[in-house]
């Protein structure tokens, strides 16, 4: 867990599993407004999964998503950004030199927001051991290093298939037993009074532990995205849906 603390800011825009491809573009979009401050957060935070594809040591992946990149280091000059890792990305450090990155290692993140313990995270972060020593192996600079000559060498054909198949998964459906599943997950952890994170695509909030519960939803399914605004109920996120003015 990464102990560093960040301080939250009213008019944050929280993005989480955008699984952004050329066959899934609308966050182009609305990364486009923030560039041109037709729209303006106080602090841009993404959750994970912003790209369905994007590993660093893999030029192949850098090239097909250059455009966002782009801009978002440009934003990031301006404001301050904070990139939590998801399983779709990753390695992030050195293409978002300006951003705050926080690998899965680090996660959660320990934020405030005002007088409030805030953690933060991608989701996948307590997976089983399978899943842990998988995500350490795809994460690992020499297994990459291997993966990205297979990848030249077959003219980026696993790449481009597994796009194909990305695009095709449902990003909306629901989790059966969400509830059930989350509380028996965090019992007797994360004392805070929130924990967001992404990953499972429910868009569903409720209290477990004494702290309240977020998970976002997918900005993948009818472009969701947060704002972090103070509230007098239980409540620190308005939902918003990005739509681009025609």
């Amino acid at each position: 867990m990464y102990h560093k603390k960040i301080e939250l800011k009213e008019g944050a825009f929280i993005i989480s599993d955008a699984h952004y491809s050329h066959q899934r573009p609308a966050l182009l979009s609305f990364i486009q407004e923030i560039h041109s401050k037709k729209l303006c957060p106080s602090q841009l935070i993404f959750m994970g999964d912003i790209f369905d594809t994007l590993f660093g040591g893999i030029d192949y992946t850098y090239t097909e998503n250059q455009t966002l990149i782009k801009l978002i280091n440009e934003i990031s000059l301006e404001i301050e950004v904070i990139y939590l890792e998801g399983n779709h990305d990753f390695n992030l450090g050195e293409i978002f030199l300006n951003a705050v990155v926080y690998p899965i290692q680090n996660q959660p993140v320990l934020t405030t927001y005002k007088d409030k313990k805030v953690y933060l995270a991608h989701g996948d972060f307590d997976g089983e051991t399978f899943y842990k020593i998988y995500t350490a192996l795809i994460r690992n600079p020499f297994v990459l290093f291997i993966l990205k000559y297979i990848d030249l060498i077959f003219n980026h054909i696993i790449l481009k298939k597994l796009d194909i198949y990305l695009a095709k998964k449902d990003d909306c459906k629901k989790f059966r037993g969400f509830e059930k599943f989350i509380e028996k997950r965090f019992a007797n952890r994360f004392k805070s009074d929130y924990f967001i994170e992404g990953h499972f695509h429910q868009n569903e909030s409720f209290t477990i532990n004494e702290f309240n519960y977020i998970n976002l939803g997918a900005f993948a399914c009818n472009q969701r995205y947060f704002i972090i605004e103070y509230s007098k109920d239980s409540s620190i996120l308005i939902e918003k849906k990005f739509s681009k003015e025609k």
